[in-house]
């Protein structure tokens, strides 16, 4: 929990999202200060409440990801529900959602409806392949943007068929973008006139932006770039090694001044001083000799003790973490990567910590993942609803 002001307070969102893309979102935008109202089905809510591993039913991802925000359940084929959500959009700053296109439409929400009901309103609209193009009605979750755009084909070794990166990359992509785009788009209208304006993200658009040089790279010389593993192909040496007690080490020695250091930390001056290495076109062309003699001397030692010489040298490297070495470490204990939340019930849990981290108006968690229609009495109660409008709303089936 943090008393201190935070830089979105006052800003209200709107989230008709599910699963990943819109509320990473929102979910960020509710850790720095946004009223971020989540509009659930009544009928299960959001599928992310039974993803992965579960606790009492409910899955632990959730309350994470949905901390900060107030559930609301609307029927939104019922007339009712849709009229609440006018209400709500009527004076909301930002929507957010990534239904497929053209389903808001159906339901009479489109851009161009909201933006007659409140001029202001910034939508945020995130889908598979955008809101225009041919593909643009095909559904696409993160794991086709990813393929799409470029990032499944270059990962994995260039004797295997491409790999999933570990976790929903593209779809974690796409939310940053979103997010970047949302404020662009509130700082524009609040310099500019006070019109608000539809942001479109695509999910295979938001990975293709990380693509590095890969487009002028095959315009100018053809060249396409392939699965190369743990090395960064023409920067080096970078990459993995594994040492004697079976501990794997990232090692980036590809600076020329660095190279020079880590030569020495493994008692090779010869390499240090050889002119052939002193640049990386020089390294790069003897690549396969330089990985061998790394792996040999990494294999030697402990992971330990190759990373106390690495330091001593100032050479970057890292052992590979899992979650438990993580808990443990005190870079992220002193950054504070780990708060306390408290599950129903009131069993402490810990959860990731706030980046990025603001010296004045820092982030927070005040209260994890809500059960589902937690906030309908208090959100409804503001837009005018007697306790008997909502029990009828509820016996109508629209909440």
């Amino acid at each position: 929990m943090h008393s201190a002001a935070k830089p979105l307070q006052g800003v209200k969102v709107i989230e008709l999202g599910s699963l990943i893309a819109g509320p990473f979102a929102t979910r960020i935008m509710g850790e720095f200060g946004a009223e971020v109202i989540k509009v659930e089905s009544p009928d299960g809510g959001d599928p992310l409440r039974k993803w992965r591993k579960l606790y009492e039913g409910t899955s632990l991802w959730w309350f994470v990801q949905a901390r900060n925000k107030q559930s609301l359940t609307l029927n939104l084929k019922h007339d009712s529900g849709k009229q609440i959500l006018r209400e709500l959009l009527a004076e909301a700053d930002v929507l957010v959602e990534n239904f497929r296109p053209g389903v808001l439409e159906k339901l009479g929400f489109g851009w161009d409806e909201l933006h007659k009901l409140n001029p202001k309103l910034v939508m945020l609209r995130m889908s598979g392949f955008g809101q225009t193009g041919p593909m643009k009605d095909q559904p696409g979750f993160g794991a086709v943007g990813e393929s799409l755009g470029g990032l499944r084909y270059i990962t994995g070794f260039d004797d295997r068929p491409p790999v999933r990166t570990g976790i929903s990359i593209g779809d974690s992509i796409a939310a940053l973008w979103g997010v970047i785009g949302a404020l662009m788009a509130l700082r524009h209208r609040e310099v500019n006139g006070g019109l608000g304006q539809m942001v479109d993200v695509a999910l295979y658009e938001a990975v293709f932006a990380m693509m590095e040089s890969m487009v002028p790279e095959f315009d100018v010389f053809g060249f396409i770039r392939e699965r190369t593993g743990n090395i960064m192909p023409g920067i080096t040496p970078s990459s993995v090694h594994t040492s004697a007690d079976g501990k794997h080490v990232q090692i980036s020695a590809n600076g020329d001044a660095i190279f020079q250091r880590f030569a020495r930390a493994m008692g090779r001056d010869d390499l240090a001083s050889d002119p052939t290495l002193a640049d990386n076109a020089g390294r790069d062309a003897r690549r396969a000799e330089l990985y061998s003699l790394i792996d040999a001397w990494v294999a030697s030692l402990p992971q330990a003790e190759v990373l106390a010489k690495l330091e001593a040298a100032e050479v970057p490297a890292s052992p590979i973490y899992n979650i438990e070495d993580m808990l443990r470490d005190p870079q992220f204990l002193a950054r504070e990567m780990f708060i306390q939340g408290e599950l129903p019930g009131g069993k402490a849990f810990k959860m990731p910590g706030i980046i990025p981290k603001l010296s004045a108006t820092p982030g927070s968690s005040e209260h994890v993942g809500p059960a589902l229609g937690e906030h309908n009495q208090s959100i409804l109660s503001r837009l005018g609803y007697n306790s008997e409008d909502i029990e009828r709303l509820k016996q109508q089936g629209a909440i």
